[in-house]
């Protein structure tokens, strides 16, 4: 089923195309890939990026948007991502980057549209667990900046995924919520001298 892309807010695609016009910022990026591509680059797949600050015993606390990310693609592939944040005076341009998160995120996309059933895409960045995810909201039509994920959601772990939980394998919230409570809400281990 196809992916419903949630509009990004004008400003924040402008500001995109606006760096990516600019010879000085795609310059002083410390991306290689995008400073060497050949051709026009193109910002694509505008998804909304959210964080969930607080996992606790009783479930998730409420996510908060922190910006949108736009894959860039030259040619037939992304070759690197840039985030956009909100100013007081607006969306703005933050940075471009590259990294193992461009190729995941790209093939998490291509894996939820073979799925029966069509979804809003998303991204959930859980910063308690260095971990980044694809969160597929069953509401096609909501505002993609606002909510938190519903226990009939979907959630794909990007690569690199923290331990012991796989990257590329679409969990349902359901599932996967009581794995990331327990991670993260673990008490230390303790060693004591022999």
């Amino acid at each position: 089923m196809p992916l419903h892309f949630p509009a990004a807010p004008a400003p924040a695609l402008r500001s995109v195309l606006t760096a990516l016009g600019s010879p000085t910022a795609v310059q002083e990026a410390r991306t290689p890939s995008l400073r060497s591509a050949q051709g026009p680059a193109t910002p694509e797949l505008p998804l909304p990026v959210h964080v969930l600050d607080r996992i606790t015993p009783e479930g998730m606390s409420g996510t908060r948007l922190a910006g949108w990310r736009f894959l860039i693609r030259c040619g037939d592939r992304a070759v690197a991502a840039a985030d956009t944040m909100l100013t007081p005076d607006g969306w703005a341009f933050s940075h471009f980057f590259e990294g193992p998160y461009i190729s995941s995120t790209e093939r998490a996309l291509q894996q939820a549209e073979a799925l029966q059933q069509a979804y809003q895409p998303r991204l959930l960045s859980l910063p308690g667990l260095y971990m980044l995810t694809l969160w597929l909201h069953g509401d096609r039509s909501a505002d993609g900046t606002e909510g938190h994920p519903q226990d009939s959601d979907l959630l794909v772990p990007l690569a690199p995924a923290p331990p012991g939980i796989a990257a590329h394998r679409p969990h349902p919230v359901a599932e996967l919520l009581p794995v990331l409570t327990h991670r993260i809400t673990a008490a230390p281990l303790l060693i004591t001298p022999a």
